[in-house]
Order: C-alpha cells, then sequence, then structure tokens
C-alpha cells in the first residue's frame, strides 16, 4: 500500500516553499526533513509573492493509501522575512502540535539567509468543514483541524488505525463519569440521539463498522451501561452476530429482516418483497404497509441486544434502539422500553 505524507510535512513544505519564492526561487517541490531522519520531497499546487517580504505557498495533501479525512487537503503557508532571526508559527485556526511545529522550523530555517528570520502563518481552507467529520471537537480542538505527525509519514494502516481513532471517545466518557454511554455507528445517529436524549455530546461515542472492537473496549475499560442507537441497516447485521458492519465485509440485512418479518406472522409473498427490497427503507415501508413494523423492530432489536450482551460476557447493561433515517423509532429491545416508557411501541 503506498504511504502518504502528514499534515506537519505538507504544511514545513509550504512554509519552506514560501519562503524560497520570498528570496527569487519559487518551486514546485521542496525537500523537507523529518523527525525520523528521512527527507520528503513534496509537490507544491501554488506559490506566489504578495508583497517584497510576503509570500503564500499551498500544498495538497497526499495521504496515500490510508483512511484519512485530510485527504487532498489544501494547506497554505503566509510568510512574511523578518530581521530578527527568529521562526514564529500561528495558525489560523485548529492546533498545531509540537512535532509538526518543529519541523516546520527545521523547514524553513533550511531556506532562510544567516540573520534573517520568518513569521509563518498556517491556513487550512476546508479545515473547519472537514473536522467536523472527525473527533477533534471531542478532543478540545475547536475551530478546525489539528496539524498532526509525529513521524511526517502517514502509514497505510487503514482500518486499524481507523477503529484506533475511536477509542478515546470511550475514554472520554469515562472521565467525565457517565454511566450509560451512548453508542452510534455514525452522525445520523449522534443527531437522533441528541435529539431523543439530549445527552451531554462527551456520552455520545461513534463506533463506524467497527461494532465489536468498540464493544470489546467499552467491557475492557468498565463501561457500565450501553444505549446502542442506529438504522437497521447497520444493526440488522449485528442481529446476525456481524460485528463489522461495513458492505465489504458481510450484508444479511434483508436476510434478517425477512426472517423476523416470517416469524412475526407476514406472509410468504411480504417475505419476498423484503428479500429483494433494494434499500433497508423499503423493507421498512412494506413492512409499516402490512402493520408488522414496530413487532419486526422489536424483535430485531431484542436479538441485537442479547449479540452484543453476550459479546460483553454480561458485564454491561445494554439496551438497542432502532430508527429510521428520519429519527422514527422503529423498535426497541425490553431494556430501552423499560427504562424509556415513550419506547413501548408493542
Amino acid at each position: 500500500m503506498r504511504y502518504g505524507n502528514t499534515t506537519g510535512a505538507c504544511a514545513s513544505a509550504a512554509a519552506k516553499a514560501a519562503v524560497l519564492a520570498l528570496l527569487g526561487s519559487p518551486v514546485d517541490r521542496v525537500g523537507v526533513p523529518s523527525p525520523i531522519g528521512v527527507r520528503f520531497e513534496i509537490l507544491v499546487k501554488e506559490v506566489k509573492k504578495v508583497t517584497d517580504d510576503t509570500a503564500v505557498a499551498t500544498v495538497v495533501k497526499d495521504a496515500g493509501d490510508d483512511i484519512d479525512a485530510t485527504d487532498k487537503l489544501a494547506i497554505s503557508a503566509t510568510v512574511k522575512l523578518t530581521d530578527d532571526g527568529k521562526v514564529t508559527i500561528q495558525s489560523g485556526k485548529g492546533a498545531i502540535n509540537p512535532m509538526p511545529r518543529r519541523m516546520i522550523e527545521e523547514s524553513v530555517k533550511e531556506a532562510l539567509p544567516s540573520g534573517k528570520g520568518a513569521e509563518v502563518i498556517l491556513n487550512i481552507p476546508e479545515g473547519e468543514k472537514i473536522a467536523a467529520k472527525t473527533l477533534n471537537s471531542k478532543l478540545g480542538i475547536v475551530g478546525g483541524l489539528s496539524v498532526l505527525g509525529t513521524t511526517g509519514i502517514v502509514k497505510p494502516l487503514s482500518m486499524e488505525a481507523c477503529r484506533r481513532s475511536l477509542v478515546p471517545q470511550i475514554d472520554v466518557a469515562l472521565s467525565a463519569g457517565f454511566v450509560r454511554v451512548y453508542f452510534v455507528p455514525g452522525n445520523i445517529g449522534e443527531r437522533i440521539t441528541r435529539k431523543l436524549f439530549n445527552p451531554h455530546e462527551d456520552a455520545i461515542v461513534q463506533t463506524g463498522d467497527f461494532v465489536g472492537y468498540m464493544l470489546d473496549k467499552a467491557m475492557e475499560k468498565g463501561v457500565k451501561e450501553i444505549l446502542f442507537l442506529g438504522h437497521p441497516g447497520k444493526l440488522a447485521k449485528v442481529a446476525a452476530g456481524i460485528f463489522n458492519t461495513h458492505h465489504k465485509v458481510a450484508d444479511a440485512r434483508n436476510e434478517v429482516i425477512a426472517a423476523h418479518a416470517g416469524a412475526a406472522g407476514a406472509d410468504s409473498q411480504l417475505v419476498e418483497k423484503i428479500l429483494q427490497a433494494n434499500t433497508t427503507e423499503e423493507a421498512i415501508a412494506l413492512l409499516k404497509q402490512a402493520n408488522l413494523s414496530a413487532l419486526v423492530f422489536n424483535r430485531i432489536a431484542e436479538r441485537v441486544s442479547q449479540r452484543i450482551f453476550d459479546r460483553v460476557q454480561q458485564k454491561i447493561k445494554v439496551s438497542v434502539i432502532l430508527v429510521s433515517l428520519e429519527g422514527e423509532v422503529l423498535g426497541a429491545d425490553a431494556n430501552a422500553r423499560g427504562s424509556e416508557p415513550w419506547l413501548k411501541l408493542a
């Protein structure tokens, strides 16, 4: 798999390219040092001199084959030359971690003439938008992205790196003292959880597709209670014992819904229609037309709950709620209906 460069390495390249432009040597690529002793040559998308002592350079991040929300993100550095011999670094929004800060400083110093200094201002135009797709806000980084990278290299750890990045949410929830933690697959589940329960944001944990992994970590870290809320398109897979819900791993949504529909009294024609449904929403509509929706999804929620309870070795109290994309409660297990009376659908 192809390696890439960190946000810090790209920021370093942009800052150095801006310095070179000020010195009359604009470049389309630049070499920068890294904390591990390897030098990188990074492409520069654009560089321009704004005034006699100020220039701007932009680098587009290439994260290689890693799953990285910041891949293809434009990172700009505005540099102004000074006469004090110092390099100061500021970020427009977000945060700059210590190692990338050092990397930027060393890169700039490589290009500076003796006795000259530089004021560097980093800017990630799409940073705030991309940050909304990350867990930055839960880690205290608000208003932009964090400039990261301890080595300068993005290793394509792929699924492993992605799932490990989710675990700190559990630590944050526990350190805040929350007894009940709300597990959701992603942003849709989080939005609906906020609407239905209005919990503190730190009590909500996104699992992504790594349901089993996150349940294992919750058990390992001593979580006492989990309320798992999500769409049947994801959670029906858990009912079948599929704890990685990515579509490339396994998909039994229609089969699960059809099986429970048959057990709830659906005729063979309806079961066949559910098996042939193109989307879970289509299956939901079919069950509503037959007045079987609540009964079927309560059954599926019970099965999901039991699968999860077994996975965590009966050490965590488990409640499950299934919702539509619009936030309508479709079904819930007995624990959820018992603790939240308004969830008694059947």
